[in-house]
């Protein structure tokens, strides 16, 4: 399976692509004027515990305060504050927590006011962005994550990833890390780990414990809020995260920025680093890989599919509602039932890309083709549940309840990402209409149906608007002869002035319409 990874720098935001066998799955953007990413930690100050709420709004330098419940304090709370106290006043300057004593644990049902009070100094980390009204989520059980290993101060425990299956893989990991472990973190074994000797988790392990020290470095007369720890640029934590060795390409197309990512590839994956390549063309970068057409048509209202088959997805601010439609696929399967299983199938696989795509959390309900057999349904569920493996967010998949809708709840950390795909309708002004590539995408499935149907017509002409008319026969090869390539076939288009924007039809030779 080959996966690339797309980077395009701009003045103001850098854009990553994710491709899985040319397809994208992944989009994200990093803005320069984000200061509070998922993993940067902060020194902050406690403005106001709320009892009702057994949380505490704090102060992060963010417009709005961020919110720390009492349950994502961790159970070390109390040893942290006293390490606080102690660097910041310069009594401490060993950072190796070997030699400092752990205090106990607070009650993991005790109330906000017991532990924390107003104006108090306290670390906390971002794990949920800036989303709409809300400031940022954050919790104070900090955690600093590297290639194999995620480092957890203050703590004594050493856990191993769920994804990795085998007891006896576990056991050795486990006794690997327990090994090279320093006293006073706790350690949590990631899922790339799997098979890695012990050297290679002994020079993460080390890399973190740098990462640690240089953070502690900047807590001495601190003043609050202040960050205290960047996490990786978004390149290196997305390689971080899903590099493996089906990566066969990461281009990018600019020199600081290639750069960075070639040191990083060189540090995670030593000679690997020449996969990591500079696009210097004067074709926009995502104009090459194809990544701006496949934007146009996979955000927006309606997410087509093959065969015919579309997706409507409805955002509201309680939930997201997906609906899946059979569209005019020709019927190739024998009887309803079968027709239903198919174009569900293909709508599961769908689905797990948007979610990933549009980065959309929180609750999603999905509204199936309905399906009688309930060997069909088991079948749908668990292909569901496969095609969401590669999902890095949490998340959970219910199985189809009576009225055949799925639930999921998926972990939502950052702002969906959301794409405009309508332009200015020139027919009518004020208004707006889906972009020419979205429309041509349309036309292209219907275009399908008549050439490879039961009823195949010897002359077809396309009659549209004037300015898409334009954009199906300009250049070369033009989208016209593309047409002509695949399916053996000139396809006559015909300019009509009296059409709308997204008006066409389909004309056979004797000018009656067929589509």
């Amino acid at each position: 399976m080959n996966r690339e990874l797309i980077v395009r720098s701009s003045s103001n935001a850098v854009d990553f692509a994710l491709l899985k066998e040319g397809k994208l799955t992944e989009l994200h953007k990093e803005e320069d004027n984000n200061d509070f990413s998922v993993g940067d930690i902060f020194l902050a100050k406690v403005r106001k515990p709320v009892t009702g709420l057994n949380a505490a709004f704090v102060n992060v330098g963010y417009e709005k305060d961020a919110f720390l419940h009492y349950h994502d304090l961790g159970p070390q709370l109390s040893t942290m504050l006293k390490f606080i106290k102690q660097v910041s006043t310069g009594k401490l300057k060993d950072y190796s927590l070997k030699d400092f004593p752990l205090e106990k644990d607070i009650d993991k049902h005790g109330s906000i006011n017991d532990v924390i009070k107003s104006n108090q100094s306290l670390l906390v980390q971002i794990v949920k962005e800036p989303i709409s009204t809300k400031g940022p989520r954050i919790s104070s059980e900090l955690s600093l994550a590297g290639r194999y290993l995620v480092m957890v101060p203050f703590s004594e425990r050493v856990s191993v990833s769920q994804k990795i299956e085998s007891k006896e893989e576990k056991d050795r990991l486990k006794r690997l890390v327990k090994s090279i472990k320093p006293k006073g973190f706790g350690v949590i074994i990631r899922t790339v780990a799997e098979g890695k000797k012990v050297a290679e988790l002994d020079k993460d392990l080390e890399n973190l414990l740098n990462k640690w020290s240089a953070m502690c470095k900047k807590l001495y007369k601190a003043p609050t809020p202040s960050k205290v720890l960047v996490e990786l640029n978004r390149a290196s934590s997305i390689l971080r995260d899903v590099f493996n060795d089906s990566f066969t390409g990461i281009h990018v197309d600019d020199q600081t920025l290639y750069n960075q990512v070639h040191d990083y590839v060189q540090e995670i994956a030593p000679g690997k680093e020449s996969m990591v390549k500079l696009y210097s063309s004067t074709v926009p970068i995502f104009e090459k890989f194809g990544i701006e057409r496949q934007i146009k048509t996979s955000f927006g209202r309606t997410a087509t599919m093959s065969k015919g088959a579309y997706l409507i997805i409805e955002h509201t601010e309680a939930l997201h509602v997906i609906d899946v439609n059979s569209g005019n696929r020709s019927n190739k399967a024998k009887n309803q039932e079968d027709t239903a299983l198919e174009v569900n199938m293909l709508a599961a696989s769908e689905i797990a890309r948007q979610l990933r795509l549009r980065d959309m959390g929180g609750i999603i309900v999905i509204d199936f083709i309905d399906m009688v057999k309930a060997p069909h349904r088991r079948k749908l569920f668990d292909h569901l549940r496969d095609e969401m493996k590669d999902d890095r967010a949490k998340h959970k998949i219910l199985p189809p309840s009576k009225f055949g809708l799925v639930q999921i709840t998926r972990q939502r950390v950052r702002p969906e990402m959301n794409i405009k795909t309508t332009e200015v309708d020139p027919n009518r002004a004020g208004q707006e209409v889906e972009a020419p590539i979205v429309l041509i995408d349309k036309i292209n499935v219907d275009l399908e149906k008549l050439l490879k149907g039961p009823k195949k017509d010897s002359k077809i002409t396309l009659n549209i608007h004037p300015f898409i008319a334009a954009y199906l026969t300009k250049g070369f090869p033009s989208i016209r002869t593309k047409w002509f390539l695949e399916h053996k076939k000139w396809i006559k288009i015909q300019p009509r002035d009296a059409y709308t924007y997204l008006e066409f039809r389909f004309k056979d030779k004797n000018g009656k319409t067929i589509y």
